[in-house]
């Protein structure tokens, strides 16, 4: 199983309307079983949203492996990869990118627009009210302020 972060560009394609043949929308893909990109299969899918200018986390799951893309707004993904080290990718839907936190890595979500940006997250094991799987982290060496937000404790 992956215990790597890691970022993928996804499809997106226009929608046309049936009768008019016009684009009336896009649909881009976060998941499809048979692509065989993603290690863990997701067991639970959710949406969750950040409001702007505002940190989910970081937080750290244990035995959840997360899959997330930022499907409205705009949203920077940090995680602390094996060495220490933050990685940052940027989603939103001009730049559909889903991201891999594997079980281990702490990670958080910082919204850089202007709206509330909207997530949707693929997590393997689905989360259960007996076993919660958030563990708070403080990132004291982290540069909160490159992305407008404050400090983090």
């Amino acid at each position: 199983m992956g215990d790597r972060i890691r970022a993928f560009r996804l499809e997106k394609h226009q929608t046309k309307d049936i009768t008019g043949g016009y684009v009336n929308g896009s649909l881009i893909p976060a998941w499809k079983d048979w692509e065989g990109i993603i290690d863990v299969r997701p067991e639970m899918v959710y949406v969750t949203t950040v409001n702007p200018g505002e940190v989910k986390g970081p937080h750290l799951h244990i035995i959840r492996h997360s899959y997330f893309v930022c499907v409205w707004g705009k949203v920077v993904f940090i995680a602390k990869d094996k060495d220490g080290k933050y990685v940052e990718i940027e989603s939103g839907p001009d730049n559909p990118t889903m991201v891999e936190i594997p079980k281990n890595h702490a990670s958080c979500h910082i919204n850089t627009s202007d709206e509330t940006s909207v997530i949707l997250a693929l997590v393997s094991p689905a989360w259960r009210p007996e076993n919660r799987d958030e563990h708070h982290e403080s990132w004291d060496d982290y540069d909160w302020q490159k992305w407008g937000c404050r400090a983090r404790r």
